[in-house]
């Protein structure tokens, strides 16, 4: 059994925040993301492009794995996989699904979630043709699927030594995008309201 005074005994926001000044944001959640990966990749952060993908399955229970990015753009955040796995079918029924990047070494945190578009056959054919053959190997034709979240909300948060923590949330409307920046107090009454 795991003792909780042991836990928080353990050093927690060890890493090295770059600098971060919410002045002057893109209008685009994308743009923050590209520049923040960027930053992650210049800084050394191992497999940066790893994401922890959240779907629901058909009793309502949540069920998470790791995957890769395989893209971001205007069109949404990209991953792949089996149109029979476990996420397939749950994407199926319910297509939906958060995306979560933990880039410990430089305290930062990206959230995505919305709706799940699958992506044309041909991207999806694509995306398996830049598969080594060893991955490749044993797939059907039409099996593999690459399928993007059209996110409705993306935060991204940068950890503070201070516990002052900046977090910027963009939220899609019918207009396009609009952000708020919410501090330590702000961010409490923001997800009381979620």
């Amino acid at each position: 059994m795991t003792d909780g005074a042991w836990l928080r005994s353990l050093p927690s926001l060890a890493g090295v925040a770059p600098a971060f000044d919410p002045v002057g944001l893109p209008a685009d959640p994308v743009a923050l993301f590209d520049a923040w990966l960027a930053d992650a990749v210049a800084l050394g952060v191992p497999e940066p492009h790893a994401m922890t993908l959240a779907t629901v399955d058909a009793d309502g229970v949540p069920d998470a794995r790791t995957l890769i990015l395989k893209g971001v753009s205007e069109r949404g955040w990209a991953f792949a996989g089996h149109r029979t796995s476990a996420k397939g079918r749950q994407l199926a029924a319910n297509p939906a699904a958060a995306l979560s990047f933990w880039w410990q070494p430089i305290v930062r945190a990206v959230r995505v979630r919305g709706r799940v578009e699958p992506a044309s056959d041909a991207e999806s054919a694509a995306d398996l043709a830049a598969r080594s053959a060893a991955a490749r190997s044993g797939i059907e034709p039409g099996e593999w699927m690459l399928w993007r979240v059209v996110p409705e909300r993306v935060e991204f948060w940068q950890g503070r030594p201070d516990r002052d923590h900046v977090r910027v949330v963009y939220r899609r409307d019918v207009d396009g995008w609009n952000h708020d920046v919410l501090r330590a107090e702000s961010a409490a009454e923001e997800e009381a309201r979620r």
